[in-house]
């Protein structure tokens, strides 16, 4: 295990119908490569040793013998080994047949989990062979001369790592009305395996992955599925080795379909991310028809570390969609969430001015895309927004051109305000020297943007948009009581690696060609507060990104702490595989400190921010997902970067 991950693997092995000795060996023969590739935990399909489709072959002690011995053989093939291997098979006990599930770890059996669940409709006719686990009237069988516990009411627990629970179930368990996951989950499986022997049909495929993400979220679980590939008999059904490991509602490996020979897939799952989710969703996860488990043991070495690099992706940009359309679709439902906040708002107080500071960067022509989209929906005169252009002493041509001319294509009510003189005036008045470029310097002109806003909007009867995004936030880069502060904060929860794009789709999809010209000059434009003068060539000198690093990174490092809850050595694990290609390890441990120092010291901003829509899965509004003391330490934080 590194940083709490636990590989598991998917295994659908070369079949031969009821030859059972031939299964066997290449059931060993995927054991030997998974080992060799420091999987932990095995799963293959269901009656993988005899095979699926054996029909009436399943009633006859031949078949039953043969699987019998192909167990013992492919648990003596496992002895020195850790890995737990997970593999099916009919068992006759006191006279009646199950659909089992063998657990195994280093030559023995740990247990046996029958199936609950048989399908007996359409093409399905279990019923004729096996019976439910409900009708088991046994809790242990010998085997080898030691007693193996059995039975649907098993989970297995590691010995000396409490987060390292798993459970089982067989195929159909999965589709039936109460999957027995679901009360494994509650009893405390963090890792699920389903031991499959799904047909295919036309469409079936995509709903048997919904089924396994959907289950995976609902568990908050990892979840491990491997199905029969097309060696099985293909008399009536054909069957594709359906591969797929998920981790909380998303898919971290699939394989092809339709094949005849071996086939391995391996994903190594967060288990702390797991533990996390569950203690944030546990109160509303808790059911009065949970179940009770005999728990089993197995022997766990915690603290081994991979061969090789992470199996599974980490994405760097994880508040960005890779996919084209799903992206898109991101886009869309953020501008309509932020739209409908404001307009919401905008209807309880009976208000139809709007102010904004525009500067002609991203947050704020944001802010002014959705303000506009608002009235436009609320049938009020464009006019009735009132867009301020405030040039300091940082402020370039391009970003003032760029603030005015799309001031101007909304026909919004333009007013442009230079605040130079009345910042020099507020200098001499506190004592403070202008040819001192420091906090004061800078704040100065940030909060006389803010009181500039602010008193126009008491003026017309307005209200004062916020512009400031997630990242800033998370980051405390606002002036506490300038740009920090507004009636209501369209942006405040989205990230700033995601602003470009909204701003992007909306300009692909609803802007004029004016307005998109525009904008994506915008989007080209560096991240800057421009609050130092620019340099001798007229160009933005100060950026944001230079001085704490960049967004891109900083939204990494929020998005694994607060969705993942991921500490400080594993975020800088995982930032280190994420952008090998492009930051170094010093590089990216240097912005990491600066994130959790700013975080912590920055809380008394995020405690009194304004009102602001949450758009997407992280928000640090003190009124809803984040409630952190402003004055909290982060030393024990700072300490943990390795």
């Amino acid at each position: 295990m590194k940083h709490s991950f636990a590989r598991v693997a998917a295994a659908s092995p070369e079949l031969r119908v009821a030859d059972c000795s031939f299964n066997a060996t290449k059931i060993i023969e995927i054991i030997r490569e998974a080992e060799a590739k420091s999987v932990e935990f095995l799963v293959f399909p269901e009656l993988s040793i005899t095979g699926y489709t054996c029909g009436d072959l399943f009633l006859k002690q031949v078949l039953l013998d043969g699987a019998k011995e192909a167990l013992h053989t492919i648990a003596n093939a496992t002895k020195g080994s850790q890995m737990v291997s997970i593999v099916g098979l009919p068992m006759a006990i006191n006279g009646k047949s199950f659909n089992c599930a063998a657990a195994i770890q280093n030559g023995r059996i740990l247990g046996i989990v029958p199936k609950t669940n048989l399908p007996n409709y359409n093409e399905f006719y279990e019923a004729r062979w096996f019976i439910s686990s409900d009708l088991l009237d046994v809790d242990e069988i010998e085997i080898d001369e030691y007693s193996v516990p059995i039975g649907a009411d098993l989970i297995f627990a590691a010995r000396n790592y409490e987060k390292l629970v798993f459970g089982i179930e067989i195929c159909e368990d999965l589709w039936s009305l109460l999957p027995p996951s679901s009360f494994l989950a509650q009893g405390g499986a963090s890792l699920l395996f389903n031991l499959s022997a799904g047909n295919e049909l036309a469409c079936k495929a995509e709903f048997r992955r919904d089924l396994v993400k959907s289950q995976s979220s609902r568990c908050v679980a990892g979840y491990v599925y491997s199905s029969s590939n097309s060696g099985e008999s293909t008399t009536d059904m054909v069957f594709s080795g359906h591969l797929m490991i998920a981790e909380n509602g998303n898919i971290l490996k699939e394989s092809e379909r339709f094949y005849f020979e071996n086939k391995l897939e391996i994903a190594d799952i967060d288990l702390e991310r797991i533990h996390y989710n569950r203690r944030i969703l546990q109160p509303s996860r808790r059911s009065s028809i949970a179940k009770d488990f005999r728990k089993v043991f197995f022997d766990y070495v915690a603290d081994k570390a991979f061969e090789g690099e992470i199996q599974r992706e980490i994405d760097k940009s994880p508040f960005v969609p890779s996919n084209k359309s799903e992206l898109d679709s991101r886009c869309r439902e953020i501008l309509s969430i932020q739209t409908s906040g404001l307009m919401k708002r905008m209807h309880y107080i009976n208000c139809e001015k709007l102010v904004l500071g525009v500067s002609g960067g991203l947050d704020s022509t944001l802010a002014l895309i959705v303000a506009a989209r608002a009235m436009q929906k609320l049938g009020i005169p464009l006019s009735n927004l009132h867009a301020i252009t405030m040039p300091g002493f940082g402020t370039t041509d391009r970003t003032k051109n760029n603030s005015v001319e799309l001031i101007k294509e909304y026909n919004a009510t333009l007013k442009i305000i230079d605040i130079k003189k009345a910042c020099l005036q507020h200098f001499e008045d506190i004592g403070h020297d202008k040819d001192v470029h420091d906090v004061t310097y800078e704040n100065v002109q940030a909060r006389e943007r803010t009181q500039i806003l602010m008193d126009i909007a008491n003026k017309i009867g307005g209200i004062v948009v916020g512009t400031g995004d997630l990242s800033e936030l998370a980051l405390g880069w606002c002036t506490f009581n300038g740009d920090h502060m507004s009636m209501y904060g369209v942006n405040s929860g989205v990230p700033k690696t995601l602003v470009r794009h909204v701003i992007e789709w909306y300009a692909n999809n609803e802007a004029n060609e004016t307005i998109s010209q525009i904008l994506y000059d915008i989007i080209n434009t560096p991240i800057s507060p421009e609050l130092l003068p620019p340099s001798d060539t007229g160009e933005i000198a100060q950026k944001t990104e230079d001085i704490v690093g960049p967004y891109e990174v900083h939204d990494f490092f929020l998005y694994y702490m607060q969705s993942w809850g991921a500490g400080p050595s594993k975020l800088l694990f995982l930032a280190e595989r994420a952008f090998k290609d492009k930051y170094s390890r010093t590089q990216l441990k240097n912005w990491l400190t600066i994130f959790i120092k700013r975080f912590f010291a920055h809380q008394f901003k995020r405690s009194s921010m304004p009102d602001g829509p949450k758009v997407g899965t992280i928000s640090l509004s003190p009124r809803g997902d984040w409630k952190m003391p402003s004055d909290a330490c982060a030393q024990l934080w700072l300490s943990a970067i390795e």
